[in-house]
């Protein structure tokens, strides 16, 4: 390594970004550092969709480096570069997804599917190619939250094939797409996750860098079982601030552990309630739960979400706030709390997780 490649290798140890929380080398993104006759090569390569953060850092990687070269012109090879971490499964239409995150919650009503599906639209506006699997067959929401038509079906190939019903711009599939809102289902845990596991057997996605999994509310055995079916790369656990649900949310954490998946974090919502009038905030449900949690826990908070009448809106007009208002304050928090996600996947071991094995203590 001649000298400058090392100042140069040195000087981007020195950048940290906010969403990764370590150095782009020790993170792994500089691939390339070469000093050729009158230039410098660099390729820096972020391992999580990032889309909106790049020119910053294209500027910030120039103006740290540019001062090093001694006159030599600088290549700069700045793309994302988003890597598969995927566990070892026996669905041969789950192998076109690179990472699957599931979402969960120790109890229903704190947002999960809301949480869910602006992470999921949160991503593809940073560039990602990403579908949404709505996995809460006995509430399946995402349908409406998309907006998409009563008697939405998708299509099928060969007699037995879902393609998955584009929305926003993302893929997705849910249960809700294949029974009507009059039919309730009232299945036991073992034909419910087995109608899931179906579902997932014959969804033909197509070249996904992500699919997030909105998973059933509860930490119960059907939960657990659909934890092992899927192949979860990692796993977010939506919580509000309040102790009973944040209790809960203590039996998701060890939910994800007792399978062998990461947790990639915690995200809190409701945190705060800002008056649309006035614009006094108040913390309806408490304050500092979910942080003392990862605290405890050694989990990260990924993001606090506001309890706020426009994100409800917007997800019962079937137009989530990603979409509906991307510019605005409460899409800004969802797609810090997406790239923060993502650089935290991004971080661990590339490649495939055993699949794990439980044995159920009763």
């Amino acid at each position: 390594m001649t000298r400058i490649e090392q100042a140069i290798r040195q000087s981007l140890g020195e950048i940290i970004p906010e969403e990764l929380g370590v150095d782009l080398v020790s993170a792994g993104t500089v691939t390339e550092i070469e000093e050729q006759e009158g230039r410098v090569r660099l390729a820096v390569h972020p391992g999580y969709p990032c889309a909106s953060r790049l020119p910053a850092l294209r500027r910030e990687i120039e103006e740290r480096v540019s001062p090093l070269l001694e006159g030599r012109e600088l290549v700069l090879d700045l793309s994302v570069r988003i890597k598969p971490h995927r566990a070892q499964h026996d669905m041969p239409a789950m192998m076109q997804a690179a990472n699957v995150i599931a979402v969960a919650s120790g109890k229903g009503g704190v947002g999960k599917s809301t949480t869910a599906v602006n992470l999921a639209l949160a991503l593809h506006a940073e560039g990602a190619k990403v579908g949404l699997l709505d996995a809460d067959i006995f509430g399946p929401s995402q349908p409406i939250m998309l907006g998409l038509p009563k008697g939405t079906r998708p299509e099928t190939r060969d007699g037995n094939a879902f393609v998955p019903v584009m929305a926003h711009g993302i893929q997705t599939m849910s249960m809700g797409y294949l029974v009507t809102e009059q039919t309730p289902v009232v299945w036991r845990g073992p034909k419910a996750s087995g109608a899931l596991t179906q579902m997932m057997q014959q969804t033909l996605w197509h070249d996904l860098d992500y699919l997030i999994v909105d998973l059933p509310p509860g930490t119960g055995d059907i939960q657990l079982t659909l934890a092992q079916k899927i192949p979860v790369a990692g796993a977010v656990v939506v919580t509000t601030p309040q102790d009973i649900a944040l209790l809960d949310a203590v039996k998701g954490v060890e939910m994800f552990r007792k399978v062998d998946i990461g947790v990639l974090g915690i995200v809190e919502n409701m945190a705060v309630h800002i008056c649309s009038n006035c614009g006094h905030e108040e913390h309806v449900f408490g304050q500092g739960g979910a942080e003392r949690m990862g605290r405890d826990y050694d989990t990260p908070v990924l993001g606090s979400l506001p309890l706020s009448l426009r994100i409800r809106e917007q997800a019962d007009g079937g137009t989530p706030t990603v979409a509906a208002d991307p510019d605005s304050a409460e899409a800004r928090l969802y797609l810090d709390t997406a790239r923060r996600m993502a650089a935290r996947l991004s971080l661990t071991r590339e490649g495939r997780r055993a699949f794990p094995k439980v044995v159920m203590q009763h």
